[in-house]
């Protein structure tokens, strides 16, 4: 009965303050990585309203983009003509 009492204040004295430490150094940095992938959530769902908007943008760009390629044509049209007036 004595090794009972022996084993049961070395578990309470030095295994259970190993297990509370051990347990704290995983438990921090678990507490760390939830916060900032609530921030990145919270911010993710910012994000994502801003975004509604971007079809109609790509529609604009995609005119934008065949307005110049029209302009362009037209400059390289007029510079071929004038090269090939000149001669070169």
């Amino acid at each position: 009965m004595f090794l009972w009492w022996i084993g049961d204040l070395i578990l309470l004295f030095v295994v259970l303050p190993i297990v509370v430490v051990l347990m704290k150094r995983i438990v921090t940095p678990v507490d760390r990585i939830r916060v900032t992938v609530d921030d990145i959530l919270h911010n993710g769902v910012i994000l994502t309203g801003e975004l509604d908007n971007v079809p109609s943008l790509l529609a604009e760009t995609d005119s934008t983009v065949k307005e110049v390629g029209i302009g362009a044509t037209r400059y390289v049209k007029r510079v071929g003509h004038l090269l090939g007036a000149l001669g070169v």
